[in-house]
């Protein structure tokens, strides 16, 4: 169960920033989201939201990371996508959203603080507020935007232009030039096998792409792998 945030209150500013719809509220709502949101924690590792848990709400993320993925039977996962200090995660409320009922798992990738806005507040904005409505499902099919690329770069994209719009991506997220993860962690965000990403990293060292070191990677030449990303 995620650790409740009693000390800090939620702030109307707060909510204002993250949801475009709180302009479209009423006094009434605006004052009733305040009252009903509440601010919590998840520690690196938790499980925040799976298909046999009670229903979370939606997350407005203040500090940390979040990562949604799939779960095999056999143990294996795919992520679908992460979640970032000012994004908002809306299928931790899947139970608010009639079209959506298969089985995702959410996990706090870091030490992670949200605003949490129960199920059952949300599915009565929702129907109150047309706006909260069309936010909702606005944010529910960028979700499977994301979901699709994920899909389409595993079954259709080689592994080497895969790790390259990887890499691309996330030196796009951070502005600098390295990458710091392990192998291990970049082969469970691809949806790939550590060995497979292990002997790509290999050979972008030896052609002077990147820097293999301890706990990450620094990319020496960016536009080789944005060419490589792009399938030149």
């Amino acid at each position: 169960m995620p650790e409740l945030d009693k000390k800090s209150p939620v702030c109307p500013d707060c909510l204002a920033c993250g949801f475009p719809f709180w302009e479209q509220l009423t006094p009434e709502e605006q004052e009733f989201l305040c009252r009903t949101t509440r601010p919590v924690k998840y520690k690196k590792g938790e499980r925040v939201h799976s298909p046999v848990e009670n229903c979370v709400g939606i997350l407005l993320l203040r500090t940390g990371q979040l990562r949604a993925y799939l779960l095999s039977e056999d143990g294996r996962d795919v992520t679908l996508y992460r979640l970032f200090p000012g994004e908002v995660c809306i299928l931790s409320a899947s139970c608010v959203m009639d079209s959506v009922n298969f089985d995702l798992y959410i996990d706090a990738e870091e030490d992670t603080e949200a605003y949490c806005i129960g199920a059952g507040t949300f599915r009565r904005l929702m129907q109150q507020n047309v706006h909260v409505r069309c936010f909702a499902y606005q944010m529910t099919a960028e979700r499977f935007s994301d979901t699709m690329w994920t899909m389409q770069q595993i079954l259709f994209m080689s592994a080497d232009r895969r790790l390259a719009i990887f890499l691309t991506d996330e030196l796009a997220k951070t502005g600098g030039s390295n990458v710091r993860m392990t192998h291990d962690q970049m082969a469970r965000y691809m949806g790939s096998a550590r060995e497979v990403v292990s002997r790509l990293l290999k050979y972008f060292a030896q052609e002077g792409w990147v820097r293999l070191y301890r706990g990450g990677v620094e990319v020496l030449d960016q536009q080789k792998l944005q060419e490589i990303a792009r399938g030149q």
